[in-house]
């Protein structure tokens, strides 16, 4: 069995502190690992697994290769998807991938932003699953429903509490509707979760989406190996279409069968979902960094940079970053999308990038910025480099906070440690390295009439970034 980790979402409705550049599947909201890292460990004690293969933005390549290095783990493949198109395309390429390289596989599909509370229950359900698979089903599970939920999907069963055959998939329902489908006790939530033989998905594909096979056939036919990832054909993907695996197979195979789930399942797909899924104080609050309440009922409160006080309000989401604050009641946690929308209507950098920047080689904050300067500490992993570049418009000064800097400026090379400086002129090719086993840390001063980053010029990149 082969994990596929699908991992292209960018979790809007998590705004401010999930976004574009680091998206929700990245961050820590439950503890020391990201809700990637969660998914990936929660695998550890299922029988016959291979390593999972990710399919993820190109964008988000080098965060999937650091935290699976932080687990100390690899991945069979890492694909990387030119284009969003929804998950139907994506489960198209790991099923054609992997029928490159075994027989005929089973496929277990995964997001990569979910919470599983009970493992022992998920891998229970993976096994009932599995047994059904190698009868050629395609198998989906389906969330016990615990309440008349709004916001997600349903699947209608032929049976109760147990594997049974699909009846039909039903989008989110009105409360009255949720409230019978509850009481009926066959119908469940739409995980978004699969398991299947990579050849029967791909029959069943072809049978209702040849489009969409034909468009990966024709994206798998020039790929090349990029550092650990695998590349499309960027040009014959743009042309496949959008779609789900529900829209595009599961709603029209006589083959769909779900297996019932209760593992303590969220996907995590709103602030509200947060809130419900943390450990409520005395008054039901959930409370996270450097956070004073008083009077105050059935919040989450999250301070990531100051204090954040709170009097006297009742079910509210208060988020505080370096850059943004939010607030807004629970019951509009589905709306966080409509603002973000807004802001990208407005060109606000804030909806797509955070304050802190992540890069191959560590990452930078950007501290402070006027009109001819800019401010950045910038963090850079023991052994990695910046590109080799140039800038037109801008001068840079360098002074070490912490750590070892190996500094290129045109035809020398310094070796600076804590406390010195030095300067970048403007046209100088330069290079920032870090050679010592600690991180470096320094801080850069920026002066000149452009700051913005597409004034970096790169002659040579050991990451392959154009």
């Amino acid at each position: 069995m082969i994990p596929v980790i699908l991992s292209g979402g960018t979790g809007s409705r998590l705004w401010p502190l999930s976004r574009k550049n680091k998206p929700k599947q990245f961050l820590n909201l439950f503890g020391e690992h990201s809700l990637f890292q969660e998914t990936v460990l929660r695998l550890s004690g299922l029988d016959e697994l291979q390593p999972p293969m990710i399919i993820c933005n190109e964008n988000h390549r080098f965060m999937v290769g650091d935290q699976l290095g932080e687990l100390g783990l690899s991945a069979t493949e890492i694909i990387l998807e030119p284009h969003a198109r929804n998950t139907a395309p994506a489960v198209t390429l790991a099923a054609l991938r992997a029928l490159e390289g075994a027989d005929d596989p089973i496929l277990l599909i995964l997001a990569a932003d979910h919470v599983i509370k009970d493992v022992p229950v998920f891998h229970a359900a993976i096994e009932d699953a599995l047994k059904l698979a190698r009868q050629n089903h395609l198998v989906t599970f389906g969330i016990q429903a615990d309440q008349p939920h709004t916001g997600y999907g349903y699947i209608e069963s032929a049976e109760k509490g147990q594997a049974a055959k699909v009846v039909r998939f039903i989008e989110k329902p009105d409360l009255a509707t949720a409230e019978s489908y509850l009481k009926a006790g066959n119908f469940y939530w739409n995980s978004g979760m699969f398991m299947f033989k990579a050849s029967v998905f791909i029959e069943e594909m072809q049978k209702f989406a040849p489009e969409i096979v034909q468009a990966c056939r024709a994206a798998l036919n020039n790929i090349r190996t990029d550092l650990d990832f695998t590349r499309l054909d960027a040009e014959a993907f743009q042309h496949c279409p959008s779609d789900s695996v529900d829209y595009a197979v599961m709603e029209k195979t006589q083959q769909a069968m779900v297996v019932p789930l209760d593992a303590g399942w969220s996907d995590v797909g709103s602030w509200s979902s947060l809130w419900e899924n943390h450990p409520h104080d005395e008054h039901g609050n959930v409370c996270i960094g450097d956070v004073v309440t008083e009077s105050s009922r059935n919040c989450y409160i999250h301070s990531e940079n100051r204090l954040v006080t709170a009097i006297g309000v009742e079910d509210l989401i208060i988020v505080e970053t370096h850059d943004a604050v939010m607030v807004l009641p629970k019951s509009r946690s589905q709306d966080v999308k409509t603002l973000v929308e807004r802001l990208n209507d407005e060109s606000r950098s804030e909806a797509d990038v955070h304050r802190t920047c992540y890069r191959p080689w560590g990452h930078y904050d950007s501290i402070d910025a006027g009109g001819r300067f800019q401010v950045k500490r910038i963090t850079v992993k023991p052994g990695a480099s910046l590109s080799l570049q140039m800038h037109y418009h801008r001068a840079e000064h360098w002074v070490v906070v912490s750590g070892t800097a190996e500094v290129t400026c045109n035809d020398e090379v310094t070796i600076l440690s804590e406390n010195q400086s030095t300067y970048i002129p403007v046209g100088a090719v330069h290079r920032l390295s870090n050679p010592g086993r600690l991180p470096l840390e320094l801080i850069e001063v920026q002066s000149g009439s452009y700051l913005e980053e597409d004034d970096i010029i790169r002659i040579q990149d050991n990451y392959n970034r154009q």
